[in-house]
């Protein structure tokens, strides 16, 4: 083997060409930075780098034979000399590549890790690209061989910095470069230095000088962990821009006011919080009479409707949106009058003076109600209070001083609502009792209707209440006044049933029902201003009484028989037509009744011949032209013809007959 330490540089290995070589070294391990040469290389493949080898490694030491001559001599021992430290350089690259490989996977899998996905694996080097990559690696190497012993150290120490500057810009670069950087450093490290005990050639690659010095491969330094703090800082930016933006999203725009209120880089929430308490907080001070008392928002009862207003400003003004920024809204500030009014009066009592309520009561004397009108108070007018507070709480001022002015305090139970109620108890008195359906069967007395009740103030209004106690008493009268039997209807027929006249319509009887509890759900409905008791009633029907009636008149008894429902119920003698003026037979019904009436042609014409003039012939009911019925004062021989054709009857049975049998009824005339 050639003295390696005390060989010159070779002539052709500039320093140009040897900075050459490690450019080409990079950028052919460009291509080949996930897969180095195979192990199992062909024959060509192999002896070509032997060759490689032997030529630019090996070259004549000073005052030594021919070149030529040497390299004739000891061909076969160079050849096989180059073969195996080819080999063996071959295998500390694949080495190298190794480590490099599961690094690049490393950094792989830190880099997903941090969301950052690893890039595409180079393809697959080409056969060609191997030789390349070979034939660079011996040229550098044949740079470090030719090398004084006292240059070894430095260019180790640059091989070294290279190395890290490789590993460096391998991590920041592309994996296609990570490849090419670790070609590059499996050639740096393989630098001889001086060694100690010989390691087996196995483990460590070694040659030994002419001197016989022994030198070794120096093994390949491990690499340090690649940080990335470029990561972790743009990380954090991120998400320092991210909480701008989400932040932007739910606050109100900066220079934001609410009637003075500043809400600006507040969410709603927070703004609804800061106007409330503003206005709790703003005070106002009476001056004057008022004698500098202080009252605040929160003591006079103001409300504002923050919420709507936070969340009107958020809606018009967001921050996300500069051209909103800086703009103020107005807020309408409301005074609950009666919480105003009664911290306004603890608080300046001298300016108040009390209201007096409208009353009213019952007069025995007219036994009716009446109402006494309501007195006006006076005190501070509450609308210059809001006013006050409104224009400060605009002003964003805390505190405002107001010279109180005098105002009417109305009652609370007005003249107005004494006059209605005097008017409702009135009416109530006017309809008093206990109804069966619309019938007022028992009607009760005003005053005593009056004594039931009660008449109170409650808050801005009379509370009207009543005794159950004292209702109970006529309560326990009712059965007597209400039960009654019923009345049946009478009417009149023919004997086919035909109603000829009503002689009564009938009423149904009525029975009080249960009565308990009558008096205290009466007195419940007079509280509340209705003074009509339905009563609970069972009623009992009515039934109708039918009377069938007819009247039979037979000439050859001189009698008349009167019939009811098929029955006679009576039956008198009379006086019917003699022979020259006959009673004519046949069925006929009475058409008229006439109570009073002259009879005979003479009594309407003084010239009638054969006439004659019966004068007042009283209950006369005509059934065949101007025959009929008809009570007779001027004879008293009934049982004989006697009549111009009439059925003549005495007085009484002739009234009799003529309310009996109404128009309708069926009269037969037979001989």
């Amino acid at each position: 083997m050639r003295d390696l330490a005390t060989q010159p540089r070779a002539e052709e290995a500039s320093a140009d060409d040897a900075l050459e070589g490690e450019q080409d070294v990079d950028s052919e391990a460009t291509a080949t930075a996930d897969s180095a040469p195979s192990p199992a290389m062909d024959e060509k493949d192999a002896v070509t780098q032997s060759d490689v080898v032997t030529e630019d490694v090996v070259a004549p030491a000073a005052g030594s034979e021919d070149p030529a001559a040497v390299e004739a001599d000891s061909t076969e021992p160079q050849e096989t000399d180059a073969v195996a430290e080819a080999q063996e350089l071959e295998a500390a690259a694949e080495a190298q590549e190794t480590d490099a490989v599961a690094e690049a996977e490393e950094t792989g899998a830190a880099a997903e890790a941090e969301d950052l996905e690893p890039e595409a694996e180079v393809d697959e080097p080409e056969p060609d690209d191997i030789d390349s990559d070979a034939e660079a690696n011996e040229e550098a190497e044949a740079e470090q061989h030719a090398a004084t012993e006292e240059d070894a150290e430095p260019e180790l120490e640059a091989d070294l910095a290279a190395e890290d500057g490789a590993v460096a810009e391998a991590d920041s670069d592309t994996e296609a470069d990570s490849g090419a950087d670790l070609a590059t450093v499996a050639v740096a490290t393989a630098v001889l230095a001086p060694a100690g005990p010989a390691p087996s050639p196995a483990a460590t690659p070694t040659e030994t000088a002419a001197d016989g010095s022994v030198y070794a491969w120096a093994p390949a330094e491990p690499k340090a962990k690649k940080k990335h703090p470029a990561l972790w800082i743009s990380a954090a930016a991120g998400v320092a821009v991210v909480g701008l933006v989400v932040s932007s999203l739910v606050l109100i725009a900066p220079g934001t006011a609410v009637a003075g209120v500043p809400v600006g880089w507040l969410t709603p929430g927070a703004a609804a919080e800061a106007i409330e308490q503003r206005l709790a907080e703003t005070t106002v001070v009476l001056t004057g009479s008022g004698e500098d008392a202080e009252l605040t928002g929160a003591e006079l009862g103001a409300t504002v409707d923050a919420q709507a207003l936070a969340d009107a400003a958020f809606a018009a003004h967001p921050m996300w949106n500069p051209t909103a920024w800086f703009a103020t809204t107005d807020a309408e500030i409301e005074l609950e009058a009666a919480a105003a009014t009664d911290a306004l009066r603890d608080a300046a009592p001298q300016l108040y003076t009390d209201p007096v309520d409208a009353t009213l009561a019952f007069d025995p004397a007219t036994a009716s109600y009446a109402a006494t009108p309501a007195v006006e108070g006076v005190g501070i007018d509450v609308a210059t209070i809001q006013a006050a507070i409104q224009a400060a709480f605009e002003a964003g001022q805390t505190r405002v001083q107001v010279d109180p002015v005098s105002a009417a305090v109305p009652a609370d139970i007005s003249t107005e609502t004494a006059d209605a109620t005097v008017a409702q108890l009135n009416g109530m008195l006017d309809t008093a009792g206990f109804y069966v359906g619309d019938e007022r069967t028992v009607p009760i007395d005003r005053a005593v209707a009056a004594s039931w009740l009660s008449i109170a103030p409650k808050g801005d209004e009379f509370a009207i209440t009543a005794d159950p106690a004292a209702i109970q008493p006529v309560v326990d009268t009712l059965a007597a006044a209400v039960d009654r039997a019923p009345e049946n209807a009478v009417v009149i027929t023919d004997t086919g049933g035909k109603v000829l006249q009503t002689m009564a319509a009938g009423q149904s009887g009525r029975q009080l029902g249960d009565a308990t509890g009558v008096a205290a759900a009466y007195a419940g409905q007079l509280g509340s201003g209705d003074a009509v008791f339905k009563l609970p009633v069972d009623e009992v029907p009515v039934s109708t009484t039918t009377l069938a009636r007819n009247i039979v008149v037979d000439l050859s008894e001189q009698r008349t028989y009167i019939y009811e429902n098929g029955q006679v119920v009576n039956s008198f003698l009379v006086s019917s037509g003699t022979a020259a003026t006959p009673t004519h037979t046949g069925n006929f019904r009475i058409n008229s009744h006439v109570r009073v009436q002259d009879m005979g042609a003479l009594c309407y014409n003084p010239n009638a011949v054969n006439s004659y003039c019966t004068e007042d012939v009283p209950w006369v009911m005509y059934f065949n032209g101007d025959q009929g019925f008809h009570g007779t004062y001027w004879h008293n021989n009934f049982g004989n013809r006697m009549s111009h054709g009439c059925v003549n009857l005495s007085l009484g049975m002739a009234e009799f007959l003529y309310s009996w049998a109404p128009n309708g009824t069926e009269v037969r005339v037979q001989a």
